[in-house]
């Protein structure tokens, strides 16, 4: 069992910013930017085209839907979207707010914030996510 499903279970605490049947999004704790989320498949599976197409497409518009709660929580040019994979084996998607390309540089130094600040921006992308 990864991480990602221990948290998925509520083993682990996490910064829940939404959820469905089949996705849960949470806070990443070593973000890029501040509203830096994490979109994963509820279903256990190593990596990102693993999945089904029938769960790669709804993952993509769930993904959308919580980038957009984000850009309204986190005013920024955009929200950025990368797929990794290599640090947790379970098929997830960054979404990162933007205000330039080097924003989603994950080699730079990872923003330290506290944990009333990630709840509060968890509160924030959850609140514009239910709208």
């Amino acid at each position: 069992m990864t991480i990602f499903s221990k948290i998925i279970r509520g083993e682990i605490p996490s910064y829940k910013c939404a959820e469905n049947d089949k996705f849960y999004a949470f806070l990443d704790i070593n973000p890029l930017a501040q509203g830096h989320t994490l979109v994963v498949s509820k279903r256990e599976v190593d990596y990102f085209f693993d999945l089904t197409d029938e769960e790669l497409a709804e993952m993509i518009v769930f993904a959308k839907q919580v980038a957009a709660a984000i850009k309204q929580a986190f005013p920024c040019r955009k929200v950025g979207m990368a797929v990794l994979g290599l640090e947790v084996n379970h098929a997830h998607i960054h979404l990162v707010p933007l205000q330039s390309e080097g924003d989603m540089d994950f080699r730079k130094d990872k923003l330290k914030l506290s944990p009333e600040q990630m709840q509060q921006t968890a509160e924030s992308i959850s609140r514009a996510f239910a709208q």
